[in-house]
């Protein structure tokens, strides 16, 4: 088990989510920064998709009442165990009584935590992730609270110390085109791709709201309701974007300026409140190489591992 001793501003159970769900209005939830999940995992021959911590700001502590192997990913909280530094992207042996703490950084909003064997709360909908909206999964369906209980599988053979290369950070996000270009127009969106915006304090797990000086995207549109998904930038009438995030709705009746590349999407997960962001319209197959190139990363992490840990 850990314990948690203090819980920080929002500290969930996640792991990729609940998929094929969406006609039923099930948000598909789960961790923001899924490659921070997977290389989590993989450092520690998890599958990819075992539960971990998202830790928002850093400022929490964790006790853990058994021995384990943890690794961490994601922004750098200056995290200690036992009073002693230690850093993201690499693996620490864990022993009984020992607390983990975080205090906060000033680059980055969210660090991954995973554990060897994964965390073993429930799972509901095939997925243990957290819905702060619905209220269910995770552990009581509610971001993580002083005294809970996290159940883990203690494990106490050796292991051997292995860390990863951190993904490059972007701060100009590339789209697939906009679906309503004909009703938007060409210069609104152009508008749009042209303008620096920072991320707003009125951002959370559902979304992310896109601020700037100028509210040049004001209109007056309007639609029946749509389906939307993670990725997907709506635009309201207040000509404040919204890009929608993984707890975000099922559907929505805004047009949409366009939809993030799955592999930038992942980049929200680190965005703080005044941080910049520039967008970009690209090709399908401008998207199918990001992609790529994220995925060959994943691979040859994983040819590394097993060259050099698990023969």
């Amino acid at each position: 088990m850990i314990k948690v001793l203090k819980s920080g501003v929002q500290l969930t159970i996640q792991d990729f989510g609940r998929v094929g769900l969406r006609h039923l209005g099930v948000s598909k939830a789960g961790s923001l920064d899924p490659y921070a999940q997977t290389i989590a995992n993989r450092l520690l021959n998890n599958n990819d998709n075992e539960a971990v911590l998202e830790i928002t700001l850093g400022l929490c502590d964790l006790l853990f009442n058994c021995d384990t192997v943890i690794s961490l990913y994601g922004a750098d909280f200056k995290a200690t165990l036992d009073g002693k530094p230690i850093y993201p992207g690499w693996t620490y042996a864990i022993k009984n009584k020992q607390i983990l703490s975080f205090a906060t950084g000033r680059a980055g909003l969210r660090a991954y935590l995973a554990v060897k064997g994964g965390i073993k709360s429930t799972e509901l909908m095939g997925s243990r992730s957290t819905d702060l909206n619905a209220c269910f999964g995770g552990l009581h369906g509610r971001a993580l609270a002083m005294g809970d209980e996290i159940p883990i599988t203690p494990y106490q053979q050796e292991f051997i110390k292995v860390g990863a290369m951190s993904l490059p950070q972007r701060k100009l996000i590339r789209l697939h085109p906009s679906p309503h270009v004909h009703l938007l127009g060409e210069l609104l969106l152009n508008t749009f791709a042209s303008t620096v915006f920072k991320i707003s304090t009125n951002s959370n797990r559902m979304g992310v709201r896109l601020e700037n000086n100028k509210n040049s995207l004001v209109h007056s549109h309007s639609l029946p309701s749509l389906g939307v998904s993670p990725g997907s930038i709506q635009l309201p009438p207040n000509g404040v974007p919204i890009v929608l995030l993984n707890d975000g709705q099922t559907t929505g009746g805004y047009p949409l300026l366009g939809t993030v590349i799955e592999a930038d999407l992942h980049q929200f997960a680190q965005f703080r409140p005044l941080d910049t962001v520039e967008f970009e319209y690209v090709t399908f197959e401008q998207a199918a190489k990001a992609k790529q190139k994220i995925d060959g990363h994943l691979h040859q992490l994983s040819i590394a591992l097993k060259n050099n840990l698990y023969k």
